[in-house]
């Protein structure tokens, strides 16, 4: 309803004013005027239908359901007409409102289909507006007043739930203690009752009663502290048994069972080996042979009644020993000698060397030996820094020997391979640079038959292979080290 009249009041006001001013006037003016308000007021009688078919209580969300019938409109136009009418015959006095523009009927609006205003909570009840109290005063969503006066408005279907559990005025008892309380006791009551089941604070797994917690943690908790009697560290309950069998200060026996007290466990291992006089031990010549064992108070009449014994013992280990080591020395030299069939020969010292080769005739530098192949001819260089025959304090003579090796059954005599004897340059900037001489042996000498066995076989070579004067001028000699190569090649008959 109110919606409406706001709609249509300033209308109707001004139409009411209107005809007011125009009372005097000729009937010609008059009636043109009437003519207008009354188009208009028949524009606003049609939105007020169908406002009116649109009536609805936006406090209480009530929906009014009217039949387009169009019996209210026609009523309040003809009203309207009559109302127009009775203003232009009589100017005597201003119409009101509520004679121009009458009210819908009450009968009619509360005659009208509306929804219960809990329906989106779930109630389906619609009927007429005038049964809506009723409704609403056994509605079971709608909210009345807590019986046990706690202040709290509840809905009717939540009463039960709110009465039995959460009501702040309700009786109940603990379900541990069985003490009675109020709701709002209740709730201080738990998280507190000493009867109640909880899980210890020590996380050991246990539910024990609050009441009784102070005592487990003290006495029964496998989770509780301990300290170890022996060396004072502190574990928990259920890991102390384990910790007492591995503790280095628990006191045990001697597994000898010696005279000695008990021992710490972590100080066992020294007391055998050093202390127990009941262990049985090895004398102390066990690895050249003595096979002595006893009590070690036994040990030292032992060493002494066998001492002469014992000093055979070592003899006899040292003999073996030394065969061992020149086993060693053996496969050694074999695993290092070259079969390359090159041999690159590095002479350091060479200042000391030439001064004791220039104080001593004959002095001769020997290389390693090495061999032209795998099962092939052995070798070996030889140096004379100070010069041999003609090249005697002028010149360095080098030389090359056939030795006697385990494949020259096997092997084609005469030596008849090319050798190349280089002396190389050091730091040269164009390449390596050097002097080289080389020869092919020759089948008749002597030097290059089958080898014996005799130390003194002699070699062949260059007793003037450089002078000393060239040797000096050029960089052969570089941190007081040259470098000789003696290279033999089967495929060559003539060096180059």
């Amino acid at each position: 309803m109110p919606a409406p009249a706001a709609a249509t009041m300033p209308a109707a006001a001004a139409a009411g004013h209107t005809t007011k001013r125009n009372n005097g006037k000729s009937n010609h003016n008059t009636h043109r005027h009437t003519n207008n308000s009354n188009i208009n007021n028949n524009n606003r009688h049609s939105t007020l239908c169908n406002s009116i078919a649109h009536l609805g209580d936006s406090r209480t969300n009530l929906t009014v359901n009217t039949t387009p019938t169009g019996t209210t409109c026609q009523r309040l136009s003809e009203m309207f007409r009559r109302s127009i009418a009775s203003s232009t015959q009589s100017s005597s006095r201003e119409n009101t409102y509520e004679e121009i523009y009458p009210g819908p009927d009450p009968k009619h609006i509360m005659g009208s289909l509306v929804f219960c205003i809990h329906h989106k909570q779930g109630c389906k009840w619609s009927d007429e507006l005038r049964k809506l109290k009723g409704h609403l005063n056994a509605c079971k969503h709608d909210a009345t007043q807590c019986p046990n006066k706690c202040g709290a408005q509840i809905p009717r279907v939540m009463m039960t739930d709110h009465l039995q559990y959460t009501c702040t005025m309700r009786r109940t008892r603990c379900e541990f203690c069985q003490s009675e309380f109020s709701g709002a006791g209740l709730e201080e009551h738990n998280g507190s009752c000493g009867q109640e089941p909880v899980y210890c604070e020590a996380k050991c797994g246990q539910r024990i009663l609050r009441g009784r917690m102070t005592l487990h943690k003290s006495k029964d908790c496998a989770k509780r502290l301990r300290r170890c009697a022996h060396c004072q560290r502190e574990f928990s309950a259920d890991t102390l048994p384990l910790h007492a069998a591995q503790c280095p200060r628990a006191p045990l026996a001697c597994p000898q069972r010696c005279d000695a007290g008990p021992i710490a466990r972590g100080e066992l291992e020294a007391h055998l080996r050093d202390e127990c006089q009941s262990l049985a031990v090895s004398c102390s010549f066990k690895e050249a042979g003595c096979r002595f064992k006893g009590p070690r108070q036994m040990l030292e009449a032992h060493l002494e009644s066998n001492a002469a014994a014992h000093l055979s013992l070592m003899v006899a280990l040292s003999s073996r020993q030394g065969q061992q080591i020149q086993m060693l020395k053996s496969a050694v030299s074999k695993l290092s000698i070259n079969y390359t069939g090159t041999l690159l020969w590095k002479i350091t010292d060479w200042s000391a060397k030439m001064t004791e080769a220039r104080g001593k005739d004959g002095l001769e530098l020997v290389s390693p030996p090495f061999y032209t192949s795998q099962y092939g001819y052995k070798l070996q260089a030889s140096m004379f820094l100070n010069g041999n025959g003609p090249g005697e304090n002028t010149h360095v003579s080098v030389y090359i020997k056939v030795l006697p090796g385990e494949y020259d059954a096997l092997l084609k005599w005469p030596f008849s391979h090319s050798i190349t004897f280089t002396l190389f340059e050091q730091g040269s900037q164009s390449g390596q640079g050097g002097v080289a001489e080389s020869f092919v042996p020759d089948p008749t000498w002597e030097n290059f038959q089958r080898p014996s066995n005799e130390p003194d076989q002699l070699g062949f070579g260059f007793p003037r292979f450089i002078s000393h004067e060239l040797l000096h001028s050029r960089p052969f000699i570089k941190d007081n080290t040259v470098f000789l190569r003696v290279k033999v090649d089967p495929s060559k008959i003539v060096a180059v």
